[in-house]
């Protein structure tokens, strides 16, 4: 098992545990809004690590806004399956190409 799929596993076990004793679980029990405003906060975070010269703090803010982007999947019962799945169906596509498909497609 990788640590995505870890990650998954534990997001997953956290949605029947408390609010008072998992954080993941606080965030699912306020709802779609509250980690919305989360991972707001960590994309910001992210952009203004990525304006330091200080690569650890970069990481660091992108596993944030990486885990709190799985809680929100987990939320809303995507798996990291259908994400790997989107991801291999994209890849190697150009990224113009791909998105004039999908403008097509609207």
């Amino acid at each position: 098992m990788d640590i995505f799929e870890a990650l998954f596993q534990t997001i997953e076990d956290r949605k029947t545990k408390s609010p008072d004793d998992s954080y993941v679980a606080k965030l699912m029990h306020r709802g779609v809004e509250k980690i919305n405003a989360k991972i707001s906060e960590e994309a910001a975070e992210v952009c203004e690590a990525a304006l330091e010269d200080d690569k650890n703090h970069l990481i660091y803010e992108i596993c944030d806004l990486l885990f709190h982007t799985f809680v929100l999947a987990g939320y809303k019962n995507v798996s990291l399956d259908e994400i790997a799945g989107e991801l291999a169906r994209r890849h190697g596509t150009s990224g113009l190409e791909e998105k004039r498909q999908r403008n097509q497609q609207i």
